[in-house]
């Protein structure tokens, strides 16, 4: 289905693609950043702040390490200031980044079980298939944060893979 190569260029693509929004993101004040703009989380914070959560959610599955402190409901609130969003969103990059180095086509096509808070149940999947949402999730929602930072009038340069992958 996917290699670890796969899982490594989308790491390094996920990584270029946060610096890129958080980048165009810094030249809002709190207020701009923080206004509802009609997006699935309100704002441009309140979406970064859910990207930051989902991904150390699917981190600590992947890799046993710590996951966050609240509910999938409250992810959008998890961060209240961008300069310790930041931060989290740069070591969860360079977590998921070292965690895609070790990557085995073994690790991918077992499977993971775990418990869903968003479904309220116990569940199993292909750890390949998990991966492919975890990035697909990513891409959604940055996809997201840049047409409300767009529509603030910041510009993030290029986006496509094929473009800015190494």
């Amino acid at each position: 289905m996917i290699t670890p190569a796969y899982v490594r260029k989308m790491a390094a693509y996920n990584t270029e693609m946060n610096r890129r929004l958080y980048d165009a993101a810094q030249h809002l004040d709190d207020t701009e950043r923080r206004a509802n703009r009609g997006a699935f989380f309100g704002s441009i914070q309140g979406t970064l702040s859910h990207l930051v959560w989902a991904d150390q959610m699917w981190m600590s599955r992947f890799d046993g390490g710590e996951k966050p402190t609240v509910p999938l409901t409250q992810s959008g609130a998890l961060f209240t200031e961008f300069a310790p969003m930041r931060i989290a969103r740069e070591a969860e990059d360079a977590r998921m980044t070292g965690w895609a180095t070790h990557v085995t086509q073994d690790w991918l096509d077992g499977d993971l079980s775990w418990f869903s808070g968003a479904t309220q149940s116990q569940r199993t999947a292909g750890r390949a298939l998990l991966v492919m949402h975890v990035f697909n999730h990513q891409t959604h929602h940055r996809g997201q944060a840049h047409a409300l930072l767009t529509r603030a009038e910041q510009d993030t340069g290029a986006t496509d893979l094929f473009v800015l992958a190494p």
